[in-house]
């Protein structure tokens, strides 16, 4: 099959197109025939080797964390789709692999498309959707009333993070360029705060939740703007010991995390607040309930441009610009 594929990693390594085996399916999996997949950050950082520590992966390898595609065929212990469905998911870690012409996803990752949205649409919202569920549903446990902290609201996790939050009844701030002020507005956040014309921190106090997705300085920052009691969720790092612990890592990688996130987790505790990292997993339950809101329209997918699946390598190089709103999709 035809694919995208990492033969080493490396800031500036480009993916090469190539003829690849088709996936092994397993019993527990869904062979999928790819029509769209999404681009994020998280492609990008892989490819760096900024993950070799957290996700050792071998290459050569094929990158690709969002998927819209057709059913082709079931392994012997798949129970819930068959040939012909339309699905879309956010595979497992060690079986990704979106940048191809197939993909084999656990039948417990993947979900039904929703009904409203073509495959370029459902593409985008696999990895943003589930990341902004787990985080402010999950973790954060986010009720109505409540003050939540979106940062980058004009990037694929905040544009999606905004309208849940809203869903849930939170009032929401955000950062945006300026250029994107009033577009993060119509996505239904209270404050945007233009980032070239102020700070933040100056503005924001007593929230409830921070969603940080941005540097070390940043996370920082973001500690006063929490109420006694609050909850500072990261999607960008450092991973904290109980990250460490729920993937099985060796006690050396679990120690290397415990001295990355000391330094933020010290000064959380003198605030009064908490800190947690986010490493999202796939769910495809999750991706049922997410449809289910897409359908009904409290939820709009956001996609910034669409490119062809021979052009794998701009879309991922226009990611890395920093200049998308919302995602970027591949179409085969």
């Amino acid at each position: 099959m035809k694919a995208f594929v990492l033969d080493r990693y490396g800031k500036k390594s480009s993916l090469r197109l190539g003829e690849m085996p088709a996936p092994e399916l397993r019993d527990d999996e869904v062979l999928v025939q790819v029509h769209a997949a999404g681009v994020n950050p998280l492609d990008s950082k892989i490819k760096s080797g900024e993950f070799k520590l957290v996700l050792p992966y071998r290459l050569p390898l094929i990158l690709g964390h969002d998927v819209a595609g057709v059913v082709v065929r079931v392994g012997p212990r798949v129970r819930q789709f068959k040939p012909g469905d339309e699905v879309y998911a956010r595979p497992d870690d060690f079986r990704i692999g979106a940048f191809a012409e197939f993909i084999a996803i656990k039948e417990t990752s993947l979900a039904t498309k929703p009904k409203t949205l073509t495959m370029e649409e459902a593409a985008s919202i696999p990895l943003v959707g589930l990341t902004a569920w787990q985080a402010l549903i999950e973790k954060a446990d986010l009720k109505q009333g409540q003050k939540v902290f979106i940062q980058a609201g004009s990037g694929g996790v905040g544009a999606f993070a905004i309208q849940l939050a809203k869903h849930l009844g939170a009032f929401v701030a955000t950062t945006t360029s300026t250029a994107n002020v009033d577009w993060v507005k119509r996505l239904g956040a209270d404050v945007v705060i233009d980032y070239k014309q102020d700070d933040f921190e100056n503005i924001l106090h007593d929230y409830d939740v921070v969603l940080n997705s941005q540097d070390s300085a940043t996370l920082a920052k973001s500690l006063s703007v929490l109420k006694p009691g609050g909850k500072l969720i990261s999607i960008s790092g450092p991973p904290d010991p109980a990250f460490g612990e729920a993937i099985g890592a060796p006690w050396l990688v679990k120690s290397v995390m415990r001295l990355l996130s000391l330094g933020i987790r010290r000064k959380a505790e003198r605030r009064n607040v908490s800190y947690s990292f986010l490493f999202m997993k796939a769910n495809g339950g999750q991706l049922r309930a997410i449809g289910a809101l897409v359908d009904a329209g409290a939820i709009r997918p956001v996609v910034d441009q669409i490119f062809p699946f021979e052009a794998t390598q701009k879309a991922m190089d226009y990611v890395e610009s920093g200049r998308a709103k919302g995602k970027v999709v591949v179409k085969m």
